[in-house]
């Protein structure tokens, strides 16, 4: 059997608030604890007989897990230039999907920690044809493409809320509780990552009565832009309509074409935060 895990690292166990996610002395406790959490689902998952695993690390640049310190029955992707961002390497010869550390969506509850999706600096909305998601939703839809269920989420109480509301039958690891954007009320981590190996365990187990979640084409994005400059420059792509000030839209026929249109507007919109060449020398 294999396993694909996406880990984020906003909804690790311990982590209440973004200082403790900047370049800094706070920031290496969280990497570590981020490792700590994406082991804990391979020990798990392979408890229940996974035989193969592959993780990609899918928050800011992406590379943040400890490679040294990962479970070495597990493979690491690392690194930022990806066509697929927090999905890449997945295809069809996986077996389930895992997202672990993962966070709700910008524009959710009050109570959801560090909620943002995708890119914080500039997306204040995704729709897929015509539902709000957020970077579950997102790259669950990536999985199903592929035909791959997804099994488990890890994170606080609202995220596992906000998810059971298009995959119902994710099991859910609920490593800490909202109390407000920059606020949580916390598991220690040795609980939660026992909470992360049982829920690992047990849903790999039942992994054959899991449903892909599938987003059938023809698919439509609909992103709303924090800043007028951001929607805007994404139009340099002839097939992206700008619909509003704010809010772009474009189609692809299949749900992968779609993501990859998707990633390449947010990327265009992160670089147009401040003017695409603000940082290119004469």
């Amino acid at each position: 059997m294999k396993i694909f895990i996406s880990a984020d690292i906003e909804g690790v166990s311990g982590v209440a608030t973004n200082i403790q996610l900047k370049k800094n002395d706070e920031y290496q406790r969280f990497r570590k604890l981020m490792t700590q959490d994406v082991n804990a689902a391979i020990e798990g998952a392979c408890e229940a007989g996974a035989t193969e695993i592959v993780v990609a690390d899918g928050h800011g640049n992406m590379s943040n897990i400890f490679i040294e310190e990962l479970d070495p029955r597990a493979r690491l992707i690392s690194g930022n230039n990806r066509v697929m961002c927090q999905m890449e390497g997945l295809d069809d010869r996986f077996d389930g999907v895992f997202f672990i550390g993962y966070h709700g969506r910008e524009g959710g509850s009050e109570r959801t920690i560090i909620n943002h999706t995708l890119a914080g600096v500039c997306v204040e909305e995704m729709k897929i044809n015509g539902q709000v998601v957020g970077e579950t939703e997102m790259n669950a839809g990536v999985a199903g493409h592929f035909n791959v269920p997804v099994l488990l989420v890890s994170g606080d109480d609202v995220l596992a809320e906000e998810v059971k509301e298009t995959l119902p039958d994710i099991e859910t690891a609920v490593v800490k509780r909202g109390v407000d954007r920059l606020a949580a009320d916390l598991l220690s981590p040795q609980k939660a990552q026992a909470l992360i190996r049982d829920k690992a365990k047990l849903t790999v187990q039942k992994a054959n009565r899991v449903q892909p979640y599938r987003v059938e084409g023809p698919v439509t994005f609909e992103i709303t832009f924090k800043g007028t400059n951001q929607a805007y420059m994404t139009t340099t792509i002839p097939s992206v309509e700008l619909i509003n000030p704010k809010t772009i839209r474009f189609t692809c026929e299949d749900y992968v074409s779609a993501y990859k249109h998707m990633w390449g507007c947010v990327i265009i919109g992160m670089a147009a935060t401040n003017g695409v060449l603000g940082q290119v020398n004469a």
